[in-house]
């Protein structure tokens, strides 16, 4: 169904746009997906662990959680669409338990932070389209045509329009 919420545009088109480049590396050979670019983390495969790490970080962060630390290890696509799925699920549902309007702290080895909770839900969901661009640099360089789906403007009229008759 149709949203003109903000914060659910931002959510389900990262859910979504991530998990289309995660689908876009599904038939890649283990080189290509593991290819060392001068861009971002580095190849598909860490751009992609990067992308949902950070999103389980502020997850947590939201949660009022001590950060889980999704280690940084070999992922299959199949493997990273399924923590996607989990991640973003719990995403959505911190980001749904408290007002968006209120705040947050966030405590880091040598500093703590009182931050709007509406700032870090803006963070999180367009962090991953920069390192989702990179990723579509990444799959254009190896050769994957068509690129997949990933803006905002795709998933609009991709998945959220409805079609009105003339």
């Amino acid at each position: 169904m149709p949203t003109s919420d903000p914060l659910e545009i931002l959510l389900a088109s990262n859910r979504w746009a991530t998990q289309n480049i995660i689908d876009a590396c599904e038939n890649l050979p283990d080189e290509q997906f593991h290819q060392r670019f001068e861009m971002g983390p580095g190849s598909l495969h860490n751009t992609l662990n990067h992308i949902l790490a950070s999103m389980q970080y502020w997850a947590d962060v939201l949660a009022e959680r001590a950060p889980s630390v999704l280690e940084s290890q070999q992922r299959t696509p199949e493997q990273m669409s399924r923590l996607l799925t989990q991640i973003a699920d719990d995403l959505e549902s911190s980001a749904h338990k408290h007002p968006n309007d209120g705040r947050v702290a966030r405590t880091t080895s040598d500093r703590s932070y009182d931050l709007a909770r509406g700032g870090v839900l803006t963070h999180v969901t367009t962090h991953g389209m920069h390192h989702r661009a990179q990723c579509l640099n990444m799959l254009r360089h190896v050769g994957v045509d068509p690129l997949p789906a990933s803006s905002v403007h795709e998933w609009m009229n991709m998945v959220d329009a409805t079609e009105t008759s003339s």
